[in-house]
């Protein structure tokens, strides 16, 4: 969850430093700090907040060319100066990404060697437990390989030894570790958006894999404490994707790149209007689709693809629950995982489920080398850049259309359905630009509740508006099927309530208008998003074309999202940066 960055060049580090990590602050914001070499002493600030109140207290002209840094999503201790990373204990500074699942029975020990802590934070324990090992070894690599035996859970750390004071030493277990590599500087980070200011050539360290970092020199250890050589990539992409390019928010700009998304996708996949042979799924009798958040919203639209139209029967779990109820893996089954990042921890773990009992597994990123990625039999990449913005958008659409793909391969609908998929570009820049969605949020944006609904596909569509706007504009929003509404939850509606509402399968429209109907007779106002032209179900309708039924969902994502940006706008939120959520959930 957390962003790190660590840094050592020729080059002025503070402002190195200060710029990757602001372009990972969507790890993470509740707190930042960083660490650095001055005139041969550890200098460390820290601040409470967002890394502009970090800045605040830099001085950026002081001659540095080492350190490293830290952007906080909270978990243990609360948000605050004293829990902010680093974190120091005798020789060693250190800042972390992950958790550690035994930091208070380690804590209990290290006292009784005289440890003292200032923090609520498994990451101070864990600075103590590399200092008390390096008291013994006296060797950082050796050290490091011994620590893996000791602490439990996950974790990326970014190291600064007293006695080493030109090195960054790394080392990662269910974190992401990458080395950027540049001309006399070298960048050590959780992601690529934090090298490219300084090279687009990394490596990506495995589990138990340690790098020695210095300005002009890396090397490279497997768990055993052995050198070793590592591939050197190539990143395609450039710093323009992580800028805003004249956008006011990160989210508005990726919106915009939807049509460009799509256009990848069938390049890449498609061809002579037939879908390219990306993975087999019907030699599968069941299909489970394991994910989280948005992803796993994806993944019922996905469900509704593949029973429909490769008639195999396909369930959707919550990645964070799959590993603990009863799960009938057969030969016959594939599980399929579903990641923006590809290092969400919950999946991650559902993907060791499954290898461990011999189960096929494919991978839907975005994030090539990422550990899901690696780990998986095979990958489909949804292709669709950086993400900035907290809150998904082109990489959800990619993700569905990832999936209409594999369902509709060698489908006799196959060839209308990419006719028809080549005009949605268009169509996305049209539902972008058409509507005066500032008016229409005006209806919402006052309202303290506000249900989604839908039947059908058009409810699994519910699902990701409601968490859409729910994650940046704080409005307490839930998604309903509508025919559930009636059996209990249409208690709680009055004038006072917000309705949502998706109608686009027309085989079921009949008995949506009838339930919006009895919403309506309560005083709730409804937005509708239909392809039904001639309507008088909706105080104010967002209309969409009347394609296949397949196509919905790829025509209604970009009107939810535009609704719930502009919702969030005129209440004045931190749009690319919602409250206690971050991008890379890479902890349980």
């Amino acid at each position: 969850m957390c962003g790190i960055v660590g840094y050592a060049g020729n080059k002025k580090a503070l402002n190195k430093i200060l710029t990757g990590l602001k372009s990972l602050e969507y790890r993470g914001y509740d707190s930042a700090g960083i660490a650095y070499i001055k005139d041969d002493e550890i200098k460390i600030i820290k601040k409470e907040g967002p890394i502009k109140n970090l800045e605040e207290n830099i001085n950026y002209d002081e001659d540095t060319n080492i350190g490293i840094s830290h952007t906080r999503w909270a978990t243990h201790g609360e948000a605050n100066d004293i829990n902010a990373h680093p974190h120091r204990q005798g020789k060693i500074t250190l800042v972390h990404n992950g958790i550690i699942e035994n930091y208070d029975e380690l804590k209990k020990e290290l006292t009784k060697k005289g440890y003292v802590f200032k923090s609520g934070t498994d990451t101070e324990v864990a600075a103590a437990v590399i200092d008390d090992v390096y008291n013994k070894e006296k060797d950082m690599i050796k050290v490091l390989n011994k620590i893996t035996h000791i602490l439990k859970g996950s974790y990326a750390f970014n190291i600064i030894n007293d006695d080493y004071k030109d090195v960054i030493f790394g080392i990662r277990k269910d974190s992401p570790l990458i080395v950027g590599i540049g001309e006399n500087e070298n960048v050590l980070a959780s992601d690529i958006p934090a090298i490219l200011h300084v090279t687009n050539k990394y490596i990506v360290l495995n589990n138990n894999e340690i790098v020695e970092l210095e300005q002009d020199n890396i090397k490279y250890y497997n768990s055993e404490g052995k050198e070793i050589t590592k591939e050197v990539k190539e990143y395609a992409g450039t710093i323009d994707s992580i800028s805003k390019n004249g956008y006011d928010h990160f989210m508005l700009k990726e919106i915009n790149e939807e049509s460009e998304v799509v256009k990848n996708i069938l390049n890449l996949y498609t061809k002579n209007n037939k879908i390219k042979d990306i993975y087999n799924i019907k030699k599968y009798k069941n299909i489970d689709i394991v994910a989280c958040g948005s992803a796993s919203f994806a993944g019922q639209i996905g469900k509704y693809y593949i029973e429909k139209n490769a008639n195999i029967k396909t369930e959707v779990y919550y990645a964070s629950e799959y590993r603990y109820q009863k799960n009938f893996f057969t030969k016959d089954t594939l599980v399929i995982l579903i990641s923006q990042s590809g290092e969400t921890a919950d999946t991650l773990a559902a993907l060791k489920l499954a290898k461990e009992n011999s189960i096929n597994t494919l991978a839907i990123v975005n994030r090539r080398d990422s550990s899901i990625a690696r780990e998986a039999d095979s990958v489909i990449y949804t292709e669709a850049g950086i993400e900035v913005a907290v809150a998904t958008t082109k990489a959800y659409l990619a993700q569905v259309l990832i999936l209409l793909l594999l369902a509709f391969k060698d489908n006799n609908k196959e060839t209308k359905l990419l006719e028809d998929l080549k005009l949605l570009p268009n169509l996305i820049t049209k539902y972008i630009n058409e509507y005066d969605y500032s008016n229409i949020a005006n209806i919402l944006k006052d309202k303290e509740h506000i249900f989604y609904l839908g039947r059908g596909i058009d409810y699994y569509l519910s699902m990701e508006g409601s968490l859409k706007l729910k994650e940046i504009s704080y409005i307490h929003s839930e998604a309903f099927q509508a025919g559930e509404l009636k059996h209990g939850s249409i208690s709680l509606i009055d004038k006072d309530f917000g309705v949502v509402s998706v109608v686009t399968d027309k085989t079921i429209s009949d008995k949506t208008i009838s339930n919006l109907k009895e919403v309506s007779a309560r005083g709730a106002k409804i937005i509708t998003i239909t392809n039904i032209k001639d309507n008088n179900f909706a105080d104010y309708t967002i209309l969409v074309e009347d394609y296949d039924e397949i196509l919905n969902p790829l025509l209604v994502i970009v009107p939810m999202q535009m609704l719930a940006y502009n919702v969030a706008k005129l209440r004045d939120c931190d749009i690319d940066k919602p409250r206690n959520l971050a991008k890379s959930v890479t902890v349980e």
